[in-house]
């Protein structure tokens, strides 16, 4: 079955799918995007997805091109025309096109929005659950506003290259002062010899994770304790466990750093029971 993509108000085979050469997204990367989790082919937190949507809007000064509600039938209808179980559904939306000048368009400029969804294996992903994946690190070389969910994304690309080179899942960027901030698709998580799950606090630094909200409340939940700090790569190489979040793979545990065994070399308790009771806590429409 061809897959089905949404293109400023129509729903077209991916080959016909087109955006204007001089769309603001192709020219400046000016355009923000959001994951959403697609479950038994139910979206997973779209509530807070969308919240935290317009919060990107806003900091870039990009219109919501439509009400929440408007956007949801869309997400619902590109699900269902691609017969999505289990996968994701991707959303992108840009200042729109434009004459190519580095200011903003004229006002009026409809906002483009770009709509996909795809299955994604759930054997695969069950399977790097249980075994755990590796992590490396790279410097960070990020703008300073990583917590907008922008498509300007190519330190992001260039950092999951390197992992991959390396037999690696992800990356951990690493600021001049030795701690993580977060990985090129995810947010980064340790925890230490005592117990407590560290991730670091919400600023301008990391993304706001939609996954990493659901765990905080999980761990509220069950009493766990927990610290919103920076840890460093030093507390990361000795520590109990780690994982990493995101909406295209949950959570998975973390089992090498830099080449090294993290923890003790295998997903550990509680990153395995955080995974597993996942989506008890999430929100589903």
């Amino acid at each position: 079955m061809s897959r089905i993509a949404y293109v400023n108000g129509r729903y077209l085979p991916l080959a016909r799918a087109m955006v204007n050469i001089e769309d603001r997204g192709y020219q400046f990367s000016d355009g923000v995007y959001e994951v959403c989790e697609v479950s038994g082919g139910r979206l997973v937190d779209e509530r807070r997805h969308v919240e935290r949507l317009q919060r990107s809007l806003a900091e870039l000064r990009i219109a919501m091109p439509m009400s929440p509600n408007a956007l949801s039938v869309i997400f619902h209808e590109t699900v269902r025309r691609n017969r999505v179980r289990w996968g994701i559904v991707y959303l992108q939306i840009t200042r729109g096109v434009s004459r190519r000048d580095h200011a903003f368009p004229p006002p009026g400029t409809a906002p483009s929005v770009v709509v996909t969804a795809c299955n994604l294996d759930l054997a695969n992903a069950e399977k790097l659950a249980a075994d755990g994946v590796a992590v490396v690190t790279v410097p960070e070389n990020r703008w300073e506003r990583v917590d907008i969910k922008s498509v300007s994304l190519l330190p992001n690309v260039l950092a999951k290259q390197i992992a991959r080179e390396q037999g690696a899942r992800e990356a951990w960027f690493v600021d001049r002062a030795g701690r993580v901030t977060e990985g090129s698709s995810s947010n980064a998580w340790i925890v230490t010899r005592d117990g407590k799950v560290v991730t670091r606090q919400l600023d301008h630094g990391i993304l706001r994770g939609i996954t990493r909200t659901v765990v905080l409340d999980m761990l509220a939940a069950q009493g766990l304790k927990l610290e919103e700090r920076a840890f460093t790569l030093d507390e990361a190489h000795v520590a109990r466990e780690a994982f990493i979040t995101s909406a295209s793979q949950i959570l998975l545990p973390v089992v090498r750093i830099d080449g090294k065994p993290g923890g003790n070399g295998a997903p550990g308790l509680i990153a395995i029971a955080l995974r597993r009771d996942f989506h008890k806590f999430a929100e589903y429409s």
